[in-house]
C-alpha cells in the first residue's frame, strides 16, 4: 500500500472514532456480526464432510443422525443469534444519518463565522456526507468494515481447512501430487486477488471523480429543493414569471446527474465483469487442482465435499474482500473530505482576558488603522480606518451600498479578525479579550436576521429558559405586545408551522420587531441596527423611533440606515465611502457641509417632503 492509501486509511479510522465516540455499540456489533457470518458457513461444510466420510466408512445410523444434528442445531443457534444482532443493528442504523448530522452541525455552530461564507467549506461538508446516502458514510463505513472482516474470517477458515490439501503430496505420481503445484496455485491465486483488488481500487476511485465532478448539480438540486418549499420564493417566482428559468436550470442540473449516474454505473459494470471473472477463474483452478488430487486418491470422497465448498466460500470471499478492500480505500477520500471539515482551525486569536464588569456601561472603543480584506480576495472592504467612540452615544452609519458599514459592525463584533491594525476596548486589543465574553456586549439586529422554528419567548431570549415579563417588556418597546396579546398561547406560539401545526406565520415586519425584541431582551451594553426597520410600514417605523431613545437607555446605539431622515434624532453621524469614514458629525453640521452626506441628504429630500 502506497503513502496516499494509508493515509486515507488514517481518515477512516478518525471517522470511525469521532462516530464511537457517539455510539461505539454499533462497532462492536459490527465486529460480532462478521465473526458469525464468516464461522457459521463452515460448520455446515466440515461437519458435512465428516457425514459423506461416515457413510463411506459405513457408519450406523446414530452417528450419522448426530452428526447432522450437530451441524443443524449449531447452524440454528448462530443463526438466531446473528438475527438478534441484526435487528439490533438495524434499529440503530435508523439514525445514523442524524449521528453524522450532529456532528457536522455541532463543527459549523462552533467554527470562526468566516468559514460559513467560504463556498469552498460549504462543498467539503456536503462532500463529507454525500457518500452512503440515507444510511450515511458511517453506516456505509460499517458495511464495507463487516463485509471485509467476514470475507478475512471466511479466507482464514478456508484455508485452514484446505492445509491438508495444499501440504500432502505423493512421490513419483506426478507434478499435480507435488509440493511445487501447491505452491504454484498459492501463488497464482494470490497474483488473482492483487489484481482484484488493485483493479477494484482504480475503479473506485474514477466512480469518486466522477462523483466529484457533480458537486455543484447536487449542491444546486438541494439549493431548488430549499427553495422550492418556501412560500417567500415562490411568491417572485410566479410575479415575474420565472418558472421556465428555474425550470431550465434544474433540467440542466438533472441532465448532468442522470449523465453522470449513468458513467458511474458503466465503471462499476466494468467491476462486475473484471472482477467476477478474476475471482471466477481463482476459484477454477482451485477446483481442478482438488478433482485432480482427488482422481489420484489423495483426498477422501468427504475431504471433497469439505474442500470444494470451502474453495466456494474462499473464491466468493476472495472477490467481496477485493471490492470492499476497494472501495473502503476510496470512501477514505470522503471521510478526507470529512476529516478536513473537521479540523478546519480557529484562525482568530483565543483570547483569555475577562471583560470588565462596568455598572455605568462606559466602554471606549478605537479602530486604529483598521484594514480588512475577505478572505481570498484581495480588495481591501475597510481602508485604513481610524475611529473612535464611547459607550453611551447614538450613533448612525450612513453611505452608499458597498461602503463598508456592515463589514464595520461585522469587524466590531469580531465576527471576523482584522487584516491590519486593531479594534480596541479600554485600550485593550478585542482579540485578547474572552471571545464570549467580549460578544455579550453587543446586541444586534442584523439586515438579513432570522427567527427559527422556535416559540415567540425562545427566539426573544434565545433560550429555552424564558424571563416571561421580560420578554413581553422587550415585544412591547419593538411594537409588538397587542400581536401577542391576541395569541392563544401567548410567548409559548411556535414561530412558523414547522415545528407545530398550531404555530403562526408571522409578516415580515413581525418578525423583524421580533429581532429588535430579542436585542432589547438581551440587555447588552451595545445595541446595533443594521437597517431595522427595512421590513416595517412607516407607522410602525415611526414607532420603533419614537420610542428607540427609551429602548436603548444609556446604552450605546448604532443605527445602519440607508434612509437619512431616520438618522436625525442621533448624535452622532459616520459617513463610510469606499471603506473608511470621509465625515462625521450631527444632521445639522453635516447637511451644512459640501460632501456625500449633503448629497444623499439632497437626493432624498424630495421624498420627506
Amino acid at each position: 500500500m502506497n503513502k496516499s492509501e494509508r493515509i486515507e486509511w488514517k481518515y477512516v479510522v478518525r471517522f470511525l472514532k469521532d462516530f464511537s465516540k457517539q455510539n461505539k455499540d454499533m462497532l462492536v456489533n459490527s465486529v460480532l456480526l462478521s465473526i458469525l457470518g464468516g464461522v457459521r458457513p463452515f460448520i455446515s461444510i466440515v461437519l458435512m464432510g465428516f457425514l459423506l466420510d461416515a457413510v463411506y466408512a459405513g457408519a450406523g445410523i446414530e452417528e450419522l443422525l448426530k452428526y447432522a444434528l450437530i451441524a443443524l442445531g449449531a447452524n440454528m443457534v448462530l443463526r438466531l443469534i446473528e438475527a438478534r444482532l441484526r435487528e439490533w443493528y438495524n434499529q440503530k442504523n435508523e439514525y445514523i444519518k442524524e449521528i453524522e448530522a450532529e456532528l457536522l452541525n455541532c463543527k459549523s455552530l462552533s467554527m470562526d463565522y468566516e468559514y460559513l461564507e467560504e463556498p469552498r467549506v460549504q462543498e467539503l461538508r456536503y462532500k463529507s456526507q454525500a457518500e452512503g446516502n440515507y444510511i450515511g458514510m458511517s453506516g456505509w463505513l460499517l458495511y464495507r468494515f463487516e463485509q471485509i472482516m467476514t470475507s478475512v474470517i471466511s479466507i482464514v477458515l478456508a484455508l485452514v481447512i484446505m492445509i491438508p490439501l495444499f501440504i500432502s503430496s505423493k512421490q513419483g505420481d506426478g507434478f499435480i501430487c507435488s509440493w511445487a503445484s501447491s505452491v504454484l496455485l498459492f501463488v497464482l491465486v494470490c497474483v488473482f486477488v492483487g489484481i482484484n483488488y488493485k483493479y477494484n481500487d482504480v475503479i473506485a476511485r474514477r466512480s469518486k471523480e466522477e462523483h466529484d465532478k457533480l458537486t455543484k448539480d447536487y449542491n444546486r438540486r438541494n439549493y431548488y429543493l430549499d427553495k422550492l418549499a418556501g412560500i417567500e420564493s415562490q411568491k417572485d417566482l410566479r410575479i415575474y414569471a420565472q418558472q421556465e428559468l428555474v425550470e431550465k436550470d434544474i433540467e440542466i442540473s438533472n441532465e448532468n446527474l442522470i449523465q453522470g449516474k449513468k458513467r458511474q454505473a458503466a465503471i462499476y459494470t466494468k467491476r462486475e465483469w473484471v472482477g467476477q471473472g478474476l475471482s471466477d477463474l481463482s476459484g477454477l483452478m482451485v477446483y481442478l487442482f482438488t478433482g485432480l488430487r482427488a482422481y489420484a486418491g489423495m483426498i477422501t470422497i468427504g475431504g471433497v465435499v469439505t474442500y470444494a465448498s470451502s474453495i466456494l466460500r474462499f473464491s466468493m470471499a476472495v472477490a467481496q474482500c477485493a471490492v470492499a478492500m476497494a472501495n473502503l480505500n476510496t470512501v477514505g477520500l470522503y471521510c478526507k473530505d470529512y476529516v478536513e471539515y473537521m479540523d478546519l482551525s480557529k484562525r482568530k486569536y483565543e483570547g483569555t482576558i475577562p471583560m470588565e464588569k462596568r455598572r455605568d456601561n462606559k466602554f471606549s472603543v478605537e479602530f486604529e488603522h483598521v484594514s480588512f480584506r475577505y478572505p481570498g480576495t484581495e480588495q481591501d472592504i475597510i481602508k485604513d480606518l481610524n475611529l473612535k467612540f464611547t459607550i453611551g452615544e447614538k450613533m448612525a452609519i450612513v453611505g452608499k451600498n458597498g461602503s463598508g458599514k456592515t463589514t464595520f459592525i461585522k469587524l466590531l463584533c469580531r465576527l471576523y479578525d482584522v487584516t491590519e491594525g486593531c479594534i480596541k476596548v479600554n485600550g485593550i486589543d478585542i482579540r485578547k479579550f474572552d471571545y464570549q465574553e467580549y460578544c455579550n456586549l453587543f446586541a444586534v439586529v442584523f439586515q438579513d436576521f432570522r427567527m427559527f422554528s422556535f416559540p415567540v419567548g425562545e427566539n426573544v431570549a434565545a433560550s429555552d429558559k424564558v424571563d416571561e415579563e421580560r420578554a413581553i417588556d422587550a415585544l412591547t418597546k419593538a411594537g409588538l405586545g397587542e400581536r401577542i396579546a391576541t395569541l392563544p398561547n401567548g410567548l409559548n406560539t411556535y414561530v412558523g408551522k414547522e415545528f407545530a401545526e398550531e404555530g403562526v406565520a408571522f409578516s415580515g415586519g413581525e418578525k423583524q420587531k421580533m429581532a429588535i425584541a430579542r436585542a432589547i431582551y438581551k440587555n447588552a451594553p451595545f445595541v446595533i441596527m443594521d437597517e431595522p426597520t427595512a421590513a416595517l410600514d412607516p407607522v410602525s417605523e415611526c414607532e420603533v423611533f419614537a420610542g428607540f431613545d427609551k429602548m436603548v437607555g444609556n446604552k450605546t446605539a448604532i443605527y445602519i440606515s440607508h434612509r437619512l431622515a431616520s438618522c436625525r434624532f442621533c448624535e452622532d453621524i459616520l459617513v463610510f465611502d469606499k471603506g473608511t469614514v470621509v465625515q462625521r458629525g450631527s444632521h445639522e453640521e453635516l447637511v451644512q457641509q459640501e460632501g456625500l452626506y449633503s448629497d444623499l441628504w439632497n437626493a432624498q429630500a424630495v421624498y420627506y417632503a
